[in-house]
């Protein structure tokens, strides 16, 4: 049986982190959530995740997040390893104004290349029984024709990730080691021979509540200084290895001319680079 403790909507906060605030960070959560089971038996509390994302020759998932276009949405295949057996996910994720909303399937992997191929999914094609699973998979293959969307980056990290007690309603995830590299068809290997590395050895810390921001993640935000950024891990992917090596046939790097990349690539550079900080934190 598939347990999927997929958070169906809610709002996220990100931030890049070092690694030395990332170890405070799990000490004042541990207070309040407990750790992922995934994550117990693991080094440093961490599983292995893997997306592979779908975008347009001409990148317009890309460019939608960019833009900062308020009703947006990405396409990717998750995965966890390497095993003939293990399930593949196809999901999407949806911006509406400030919500972040996820639908999301599972399917056999044997059977993910014939969907990719243009093949609509049916009862034969997944791992779970639920009818919602199989709808969000239609729904995913239906948008994927519509905008001949095919495989661009393959991204990779290590999450560490918190849950609440009693509920699905806050998150709190730390992901390390983000790399990606361009990928145009589904291998659904968790090797990544050619890394980059669009936010050098920070951690991306997310913050994510499915109603109200909770207290003591104000008190989390404030102890430690936190600075709210804007980091996708395959927008930011993309700019740090160039739009060229990710999309086939792409003949201009238009993020040379365009403000909006370079404004966010400035912001990031500072960032790793020392000048954006957690002022409030000491080792």
């Amino acid at each position: 049986m598939v347990i999927d403790r997929l958070q169906q909507q809610r709002l996220e906060f990100k931030y890049l982190i070092t690694e030395d605030t990332a170890l405070a960070v799990r000490d004042f959560v541990s207070a309040y959530l407990e750790i992922d089971e995934y994550g117990v038996p693991r080094e440093n509390l961490s599983y292995s995740i893997h997306s592979l994302y779908l975008d347009t020759d001409d990148l317009e998932c890309y460019w939608a997040t960019i833009n900062g276009e308020k009703n947006r949405f990405k396409l990717r295949l998750r995965f966890y390893e390497n095993r003939p057996n293990s399930p593949v996910y196809f999901e999407i994720k949806r911006r509406s104004d400030r919500a972040i909303l996820k639908q999301r399937g599972p399917v056999k992997r044997g059977a993910v290349q014939e969907l990719l191929n243009g093949q609509m999914p049916n009862w034969d094609f997944m791992v779970s029984s639920d009818p919602r699973h199989l709808t969000a998979v239609q729904r995913f293959c239906e948008l994927m024709m519509e905008k001949r969307a095919t495989p661009k980056s393959h991204v990779a990290y290590f999450r560490e990730a918190w849950l609440s007690h009693d509920s699905n309603a806050i998150r709190v995830t730390l992901d390390r080691q983000v790399r990606c590299e361009p990928e145009r068809e589904a291998k659904l290997d968790t090797e990544i021979k050619k890394p980059i590395y669009p936010f050098g050895n920070h951690v991306v810390l997310e913050l994510k509540f499915t109603s109200k921001f909770p207290n003591w993640f104000k008190d989390l935000v404030h102890n430690f200084g936190l600075v709210q950024v804007a980091a996708s891990k395959y927008v930011d992917g993309i700019i740090a290895g160039g739009t060229r090596i990710f999309a086939h046939g792409f003949k201009k790097d238009v993020e040379i001319v365009n403000t909006r990349v370079l404004l966010r690539k400035n912001s990031l550079e500072k960032i790793l680079a020392g000048q954006i900080i957690n002022r409030k934190f000491e080792k």
